[in-house]
């Protein structure tokens, strides 16, 4: 390694530190802080980011990057670092520090008043932070955004660096019109899941100990990680062997807790997965919130969901809950499986997700836009999920105030869920060509040979490859909705008849 090599990985590394100990703050903030600390912990916030804002558009990284370039072989791991910086600094040296602080300190200022709005069911008592937040987003967007780009493409490419607004809604419109076919199509059977077949009295530390022991069966190394209680369950990678995930639970119903163990634990293993050599540089990191969330909804859905699976699972699950001794898989599959119109998302269906996931993409469109008022997004998100899935919020904690994203500023996050899912559904198709009997290996409890596949052609690769030459390389083909709309359709052709 060369000496500009260095100079510049130590300085890079120092934005990571910065990086991570905002990530350390706001995990303490979620999980464990007195709410009085709210006031203090947004001026934290806004330190660390004028800190790292002011790293990254220092001359002297700038420099030392420079002369990366200059002997970066093409394909290079340190190639990688140069086009990844590059396009980190660009966004942030059209921001003046100044935004930076305000973002900051806006959203832990948010958070807590989406918190404290959420639990009285009260828009209004978040109404000001966020349009704050709108602002913010807004004005950040014009900041960086490129020649021909709108204002919601410059937050998309955040998350989902190339993606455009146009695209994804082209998108959405295929889906939309197959989904909404299919929920018609299982509206119509005679045949409906049991509703009772998942409840029963499952002790919450109960649940959470089975969580743990099921997690550490798919791979997920609890040594270099942890799980707490948080009113909205994530997952944050600190490094590779620093991986905390949350969790909220149902004393009644044991698959919201276990199901969103199993979608942070999806995450969660992404984390441990990712190159030791990419530690604090940038190809070590994620190359994308989509290919992220495919690994959640991978792990979730289309391992946690199968028949397979549950042959291993439920006797298991009945041995560490009694009160899942009456549970059967007869019962229990089709309610998995169900294709039946909310208005939780982060409790949809497989069927129906996507819908809610729409429904927020248009909203967020709107209000970057400027055609959306925050005063009118109650309404507005209300008759989004009248004319989408045929149903109404009782009240805002229900509906407009039910995620977590906003609160945080993050605009253009939503559609990475739906990429997510369709990368899932066409890397699991790959998996299974590659290893064959995946079925007969989940029923035994065997869940090694997915996961070494996945470390192989998703984790090890970091952000070496942009998101979609890493789908095509994997899959041998682009990404395309076609294998997750099949399984969909397979699906309510199984349980629906």
């Amino acid at each position: 390694m060369g000496e500009s090599e260095e100079r510049f990985l130590r300085l890079w590394g120092e934005v990571v530190d910065l990086s991570r100990a905002a990530a350390l703050a706001s995990w303490d903030q979620e999980t464990v802080m007195p709410r009085a600390g709210a006031a203090a912990r947004a001026q934290v916030a806004a330190t660390l980011a004028g800190v790292r804002h002011a790293k990254l558009v220092a001359p002297e990284l700038q420099e030392a990057l420079e002369r990366c370039a200059e002997r970066a072989e093409p394909g290079s791991a340190l190639a990688a670092d140069v086009r990844l910086a590059r396009r980190v600094l660009r966004r942030v040296r059209n921001v003046p520090e100044r935004l930076a602080r305000e973002k900051a300190e806006a959203a832990a200022h948010g958070h807590e008043a989406w918190a404290a709005a959420r639990a009285r069911a009260d828009f209004a008592l978040f109404r000001p932070a966020l349009e704050r937040l709108v602002a913010l987003a807004r004005e950040e967007a014009l900041c960086v955004a490129e020649e021909g780009q709108s204002a919601y493409d410059a937050c998309l490419d955040e998350y989902e660096p190339g993606a455009r607004e146009s695209e994804v809604a082209r998108l959405f419109l295929e889906l939309e019109g197959e989904l909404r076919a299919l929920v018609a199509r299982a509206a119509g059977s005679s045949r409906r899941p049991d509703p009772t077949a998942a409840r029963g009295d499952f002790p919450v530390e109960a649940q959470v100990a089975f969580a743990r022991a099921a997690l550490t069966s798919l791979g997920f190394d609890l040594a270099r990680g942890r799980i707490d209680a948080a009113p909205h369950p994530f997952c944050t990678g600190f490094s590779r062997d620093d991986v905390r995930l949350t969790w909220r639970a149902d004393a009644h119903d044991f698959r919201p807790a276990f199901f969103g163990l199993l979608h942070e634990g999806g995450h969660g293993l992404y984390e441990q997965g990712l190159p030791v050599e990419g530690e604090r540089r940038p190809f070590g990191e994620a190359v994308s919130l989509g290919v992220h969330e495919s690994q959640s909804r991978l792990w979730e859905n289309l391992v946690g969901r199968s028949p397979a699976f549950w042959r291993w699972c439920l006797p298991r699950l009945k041995a560490a809950l009694p009160g899942a001794r009456t549970l059967e898989a007869e019962r229990l599959l089709p309610l998995l499986h169900s294709v039946e119109p909310s208005l939780i998302r982060v409790e949809a269906d497989q069927g129906t997700y996507d819908l809610h996931v729409l429904v927020r993409f248009e909203l967020e469109r709107a209000l970057l836009g400027g055609t959306l008022a925050v005063a009118d997004l109650p309404a507005a998100w209300n008759e989004g999920y009248r004319a989408r899935l045929g149903r109404a919020p009782r009240d805002a904690s229900e509906g407009v105030l039910q995620d977590i994203h906003w609160s945080m500023g993050a605009f253009g996050y939503f559609p990475t869920y739906t990429l997510g899912n369709l990368i899932a559904a066409q890397l699991f198709a790959a998996a299974r060509r590659t290893l064959g009997d995946l079925d007969a290996a989940f029923a035994r409890g065997e869940f090694a040979p997915l996961l070494g596949w996945l470390r192989e052609n998703v984790h090890a690769h970091g952000s070496l490859l942009e998101a979609d030459e890493l789908v095509r390389r994997a899959t041998g083909r682009p990404l395309s909705p076609r294998d997750y709309l099949d399984a969909r359709t397979a699906e309510v052709r199984e349980y629906y008849g």
